[in-house]
């Protein structure tokens, strides 16, 4: 089935150059069909492999949050979200989708992983690297790659064949297609497919170690206050909002 057609993509490059409610009200009914119900579709077929984990998907929703930059009304990039219940979605692994008029991306990322966590993180590979290592062996035969933004200073680190994943402060492997005949293909969802199998391995890696780290964290002996509310971006209880 085609999820992504000319007519999504269109009606994402004119809502980035007409951000505004009047012209958005008029075309409404374009993006429900054209964009809403087409990814929501899609949202179900890529779900279902990973239905018997007990994970959650989510689609984005048009309204962009005003307390945000860019600060504007609308989005113009959709994603999906497949993943396990968690307070704070961007701080946990995920597998996603995500489409811009320039193209879309889709794979495993922790978007913003608390510093802490990628200590944690660290700490873990140093003192146990070859699990790491043949995960990224493993999808290097997948001609895929383990990456992330990086800090400006990296880590020390006592094994140089750790150095790549002590500069990371995310973590994610993607692809990303422009072509937008393929885009609007019945190939597009077996390619996203075939990349969220090859992934999940990687998911499972971090979000097992994640569960560690946050049940280290909640003992008597480290247990810190909450976050301020005020500072973080909570996930969403009503499925496709987000």
């Amino acid at each position: 089935m085609q999820y992504i057609t000319e007519e999504m993509l269109k009606f994402l490059e004119n809502i980035r150059n007409h951000n505004e409610k009047e012209w958005f009200e008029q075309h409404k009914e374009i993006y429900l069909q054209s964009v809403y119900e087409p990814l929501k579709a899609m949202s179900e077929a890529l779900y279902q492999p990973y239905a018997e984990y007990q994970m959650l998907h989510k689609t984005a929703r048009i309204y962009r949050d005003a307390n945000f930059p860019p600060y504007q009304h609308y989005r113009d990039t959709f994603w999906i979200y497949i993943r396990h219940e968690a307070v704070w979605w961007s701080k946990t692994p995920c597998l996603f989708f995500e489409i811009s008029p320039e193209g879309a991306g889709f794979g495993f990322r922790i978007s913003s992983p608390e510093p802490q966590f990628m200590e944690y993180f660290r700490r873990q590979i140093a003192g146990q690297p070859d699990t790491l290592q043949a995960l990224v062996s493993g999808l290097e035969q997948k001609q895929l790659t383990l990456s992330g933004d990086e800090y400006k200073r990296p880590k020390p680190c006592q094994n140089p064949e750790l150095l790549p994943y002590f500069r990371k402060k995310s973590l994610a492997v993607q692809k990303y297609i422009t072509d937008r005949h393929f885009l609007c293909s019945d190939a597009l969802l077996p390619e996203v497919q075939k990349t969220f199998s090859d992934v999940f391995p990687v998911y499972q890696y971090f979000y097992n170690m994640m569960q560690n780290y946050e049940t280290g964290k909640n003992t008597p002996e480290t247990k810190t206050s909450p976050e301020p509310e005020l500072f973080m971006t909570k996930a969403p209880e009503q499925e496709f909002m987000w």
